[in-house]
Formats: C-alpha cells, structure tokens, sequence
C-alpha cells in the first residue's frame, strides 16, 4: 500500500490542497475542474514508482480562493502548477493533464519550460484547433447561459452532447444518497466556478505551437475517443506539433474505469522518452 499525505500551499489570491502519494520521480496528475479525489485510484496506480501528486484547482473541492470571482485561466492554474512544484523542492517534474487538466500542462510548459520534464496532455479541448472556431465559441456561450437559464442538469446535458458523447448511454441520475444541504451548495459553487470562470478559457486558449515544439510533449488519445470532439483537437494539436498521437486505454476519463492498464500504458510512454 502506498500512503497519501495531504498538504497545503498558500498562493498569491489561494490555499492550495494538495495530495502525495509513493516515491520515486515527481509526476503531477492533474485536472481542470476535476479535483485531486478524481485522480484517486490512477495516483494510487502509479505510486509504486513515481512521487505521484495531485491537486485540487484554486476554488474548487478543498482549495480556497480569495475572490471566487476570478477567472480560472490556464496561465493561473499553470502558475499553481509551478508553484507546487517549488514547494516540493523539485527543479522539474512529469505531468499528466487530463482534459482542461492537459491545457493547464500546456500553458505550463510554454511559462515555464524548465519546471517540466516530459507533458502528457491527453485529449486537451483546445476548441480553437477545429475548423469551426466561431460554432464552437457559440456552442459554449449557450452553455454558460443554459446553466444561469435552466440550471446545471440542462447545462451539463448540452455540454456532453456537444463534447460527442451518447448521453443515452453515458448520462442518467447519479447512484447514492442525495447530498446534504452543504454538499449541494458546495457542488453549485464548484460549477458556477467551471460554467462562469473557466470553460471558455479553457475551450479557447490557444496554444503557443513554437513554444511547445521546444518541449517535450506526448498528445495523448484514448482508443475509444473517435466519438469526441476532444480527439479532433488532440489530433490537431499533433499535427500542429509536427507528432504522432499516442494512444491510451479507454475514452476521456480512461484512467477512471481501468487505472492499473492506463497507468501501465504511461509508464510505457514515459520510458520511451
């Protein structure tokens, strides 16, 4: 068993939660809105040889921000990112970025180059990448006012359906007890953070191509991705890069269902650097 402790930092505008597990190299697994709990079984996976950390992004889960109006931008989270990695004592660190978690490695490699050894950003939505930039600004724009005009179910609903997936199939009601009062207003706060302060800067960050051709960057597609749009961006982004995609177990969220195969199939890409 590999033992966790949990930490804080604070930072200029925040208090950083944040979570280590095994040892061996710094690898930073990381998520943007998903929390440090999300990463769980994959962080636990990959204990066995690496120092594995996670986080939990300024405002969201047990991260605390000064004002909850500020907006999440992949340069800010990247600077939490750096930040951690100091704390640590550590020149560099691997990351793995899942999502708007892998924009947040973008940014980081192209702030700061030195700090990262090799990123593996896996399915980034870098929205600005497709064909239809000006569609897709539309799309998330409905979105944010969905949620303010009919509330997150209508909100996540449009969301997925745009992101490609088969909401028949991957949707429906969660299983387990209802969350208390506390909960539920933690969970809106969190959402109201993701709907109004970070999913366009996310979606529509564009990245720096000379900046990262100078990194070492993996684009990571999962096998059962094609579906999604985020396989369109990633393959866009490693065209732009002049690499091949590498490709994961599972879709999106593969580390969640099989985490002992994804964390195998990274230590695979990592060994090939």
């Amino acid at each position: 068993m590999h033992g966790m402790t949990s930490r804080s930092l604070d930072v200029p505008g925040a208090r950083l939660h944040y979570e280590v597990r095994g040892d061996g190299p710094l690898l930073f697994v990381i998520g943007s809105p998903m929390p440090a709990a999300d990463f769980a079984p994959l962080a636990h996976a990959l204990a066995g040889d690496h120092t594995v950390v996670t986080y939990d992004p300024r405002g969201l889960a047990h991260s605390t921000i000064d004002d909850p109006r500020q907006d999440a931008t992949p340069e800010l989270r990247a600077d939490d990112v750096a930040a951690l990695i100091d704390a640590l004592g550590a020149d560099r660190a691997d990351v793995f970025g899942s999502s708007g978690g892998a924009v947040t490695g973008l940014a980081l490699v192209t702030r700061h180059p030195e700090k990262v050894g090799t990123l593996v950003a896996h399915e980034p939505p870098l929205m600005e990448l497709l064909p239809d930039p000006e569609r897709q600004r539309a799309a998330t724009e409905d979105i944010i006012e969905t949620f303010h005009r009919e509330g997150p179910p209508a909100a996540w609903m449009k969301f997925m359906i745009n992101a490609g997936f088969d909401v028949d199939r991957d949707g429906g009601a969660p299983v387990g007890p209802p969350p208390s009062s506390d909960e539920q207003a933690k969970q809106l706060a969190d959402m109201t953070r993701f709907f109004d302060h970070e999913l366009r800067y996310t979606a529509h960050w564009v990245p720096q191509i000379d900046a990262l051709k100078k990194a070492d960057v993996v684009v990571g597609i999962g096998a059962d991705s094609a579906h999604l749009i985020t396989s369109r961006t990633s393959a866009a982004l490693a065209d732009l890069l002049g690499v091949e995609p590498v490709e994961f177990p599972g879709d999106h969220g593969g580390f969640i269902g099989a985490p002992g195969t994804f964390a195998d199939r990274f230590r695979e890409v990592i060994a090939a650097r």
